[in-house]
């Protein structure tokens, strides 16, 4: 007899296109003799929409383990796919994402092909691509006071809307500007066309190994976005003079509250994240596809390329 196969389906289970969408891929996973798998927190919601569902799936944790999970299967816009990435942070499980959102840029399929993407998951017919991420930690004196991580961006933001944040940036260990501002971004090159993107930041494309670094509506003369190495440390110090308080957010999910004082250090994580790819289309192609990029024109590459 075969081992059992797990897939988590984490989904948005606020939006019924999100809850038919799970019940169908957990429905074609049981027929395949898969064992769908749904988080503890997911499971009511799903259960009310489809009692029958649940007679084959298991719960995570409670029944499967995460270290049993053969991959994971999300359904819903980045956001999603962003709170899978948290759930089995650590555990080699990749992450196939299919697009119920509006941009989606993490994701790998849309809704129309939902059928499809289970069936190659289920074939196993896909490649794994390995995604930086960044490890971030708060120091309070010589003490480190808290530790997270981020796929997409780490940000040092003000805590009270009326007050600029005072800061003091500084790159491999080495002060580069000091500047008031709204806040600032720490991005990956997976997170540079989501917040850094919004904030005037370079598009960087998923293979360079990099570091970018996008102030705020900062008040200063040199407060363009940086670009450093992967093995660069950055670090965003929280001055004391303005007795301003500032709040980090990881990926927009994780936070913790910043006292003046406060010293955030942002550095590449060990741990990567694991995406699972269908397809091998250029990032140019996805970037021309999500953006919605005007090509029109284009004749093709010329005979001297």
């Amino acid at each position: 007899m075969s081992e059992a196969r797990h897939f988590l389906v984490v989904s948005h289970t606020g939006r019924r296109d999100s809850l038919e969408a799970t019940s169908e891929v957990c429905r074609q996973l049981s027929a395949a003799g898969a064992i769908p798998v749904i988080a503890d927190e997911q499971w009511d919601d799903l259960h009310e929409f489809d009692p029958h569902m649940n007679g084959n799936a298991r719960r995570l944790e409670a029944e499967v383990s995460i270290a049993e999970i053969e991959l994971v299967i999300v359904l819903g816009g980045d956001g999603t796919i962003l709170r899978a990435a948290e759930m089995v942070r650590g555990h080699t499980a990749p992450l196939l994402g299919v697009n119920l959102g509006h941009v989606g840029f993490l994701a790998e399929s849309e809704r129309d092909d939902l059928g499809y993407t289970v069936t190659r998951a289920l074939a196993r017919d896909y490649e794994v691509e390995e995604r930086m991420a960044l490890a971030v930690r708060v120091k309070q004196g010589m003490d480190v006071v808290w530790e997270s991580w981020a796929l997409n961006e780490v940000t040092v933001e003000k805590a009270e809307r009326e007050r600029l944040l005072e800061v003091v940036i500084e790159v491999d260990r080495r002060p580069l500007s000091s500047f008031g501002c709204d806040g600032v971004v720490v991005s990956t090159p997976t997170g540079s066309t989501a917040y850094a993107f919004s904030a005037g930041g370079p598009v960087v494309w998923p293979a360079v190994e990099a570091m970018l670094l996008v102030p705020l509506s900062a008040h200063a003369l040199f407060a363009r976005p940086l670009v450093v190495g992967p093995d660069s440390s950055l670090a965003i110090e929280v001055l004391d003079r303005t007795n301003a308080s500032g709040v980090l957010w990881c990926d927009g999910r994780r936070m913790h509250d910043l006292p003046p004082g406060a010293r955030v250090i942002v550095r590449r994580s060990e741990t990567p994240v694991r995406l699972a790819r269908l397809h091998e289309a250029p990032f140019t192609d996805r970037l021309v596809n999500k953006f919605r990029l005007p090509v029109a024109g284009w004749r093709g590459p010329g005979t001297r390329d």
